[in-house]
């Protein structure tokens, strides 16, 4: 007897969401000037809110059920690690310090963009040729420095690079955008964290096609400047005033090379969302959310955070007077580099993590500990 094919699950993710996925990935959004990629998330979302708003630092919300005084916060935060023009030679090389968490040992040779006063300028991390580092037995081969490094963008003096409308305290972004590998793998310059934007995006557009009315209102946040100490969810959760956040971000893939299971945990993509225990997750919260994987049937995975999560769920969590909050990881390879690497059964599980989540919350959902 011939053995019956298996059917491919549908997946929930349409050809417009990919499409959105790509753009918005495409779009540079760095820390403290997120304004394009926020535009972008945006006009995506605004088919499956009632209503929307943003902070003076450009914190983006999408609300369901506005009129409703109990609120759920989805959150994911919108900024790209980047560098800022700090210092340009006589002889038209730029010198830059970091905007955010970004990876001096990555740069040699990659291509770059500076948004200019005047527009976007190309230009290169320049490094020299491996023959003159080698060269002289004697000297120690150069390693990538903040202080070491500089873009070249074809000017020879100050002038002509000012003339490009280069000035000091100009952001720079890497030039790599979104693409697509062997098996379902995605890579991209900037997946931490607006993954995380994408999948918030994805849950409104489920329950709005879906037609699912939630009992409370919800707020999907797109926050600003994370990678800088968190400061846009601490600005709009004291906004806001949630009763429950739920805050999604990255987390390490552990099964890389040169990361240790024992210090990270172990964690890979393609085997579902990262759930977390720490101080600042609610534990009553954490295990509503582990009851609907179980009952969804959605793979989950564990790690330990110590003092801090390093994401918005800290500001969250202790924002007023102390909000429940849990945190939903997805497991990315190469973080804070431009191959950012996660896998989409990951990307569609924790959107149905989420999703399902929201659904099975109410008002009266009991998260108290005493």
């Amino acid at each position: 007897m011939a053995k019956a094919k298996a059917t491919k699950k549908k997946s929930i993710l349409t050809d417009t969401s990919l499409e959105f996925l790509k753009n918005y990935h495409n779009t540079h959004s760095p820390v403290g000037f997120e304004t394009s990629g926020q535009k972008v998330w945006l006009e995506y979302l605004k088919p499956y809110i009632d209503t929307h708003f943003s902070d003076s630092y450009g914190t983006v919300v999408g609300v369901i059920n506005p009129e409703h005084s109990f609120k759920v916060v989805i959150e994911a935060h919108a900024d790209e690690i980047s560098w800022f023009v700090n210092y340009i030679t006589p002889e038209g090389l730029i010198y830059l310090k970091r905007n955010g968490g970004v990876d001096h040992q990555i740069a040699p040779a990659k291509r770059v963009l500076i948004h200019g006063k005047k527009g976007i300028v190309k230009a290169v991390f320049g490094w020299p040729a491996i023959h003159t580092r080698l060269g002289n037995p004697e000297a120690k081969e150069p390693q990538p420095r903040v202080d070491n490094l500089w873009l070249d963008c074809g000017a020879r003096n100050r002038k002509e690079v000012e003339a490009l409308g280069v000035k000091v305290g100009c952001v720079v972004t890497y030039e790599e955008g979104f693409d697509e590998l062997a098996h379902d793998y995605y890579i991209a310059r900037a997946f931490d964290n607006r993954i995380g934007g994408f999948m918030i995006a994805e849950v409104a557009r489920l329950l709005k096609e879906n037609k699912k009315k939630l009992p409370y209102g919800l707020y999907i946040v797109n926050a600003v400047q994370e990678e800088i100490g968190l400061r846009g969810a601490e600005m709009i959760a004291r906004r806001i005033k949630p009763d429950i956040a739920i805050v999604t971000d990255v987390t390490h893939d552990t099964t890389t090379p040169m990361i240790s299971k024992i210090v990270e945990g172990d964690i890979s993509c393609s085997k579902g969302p990262s759930l977390a225990t720490g101080p600042a997750i609610h534990n009553k919260l954490l295990d509503f959310v582990t009851d609907v994987a179980d009952k969804k049937k959605i793979p989950v995975q564990w790690r330990s955070l110590s003092r801090s999560t390093g994401t918005d769920t800290d500001s969250f969590a202790y924002a007023n007077d102390g909000c429940p909050s849990v945190l939903i990881s997805i497991p990315l390879r190469y973080m804070h580099t431009t191959v950012e690497m996660l896998h989409k059964s990951d990307i569609e599980n924790t959107i149905h993590l989420m999703y399902e989540t929201l659904l099975a919350l109410t008002p009266k959902t009991n998260l108290r500990y005493l």
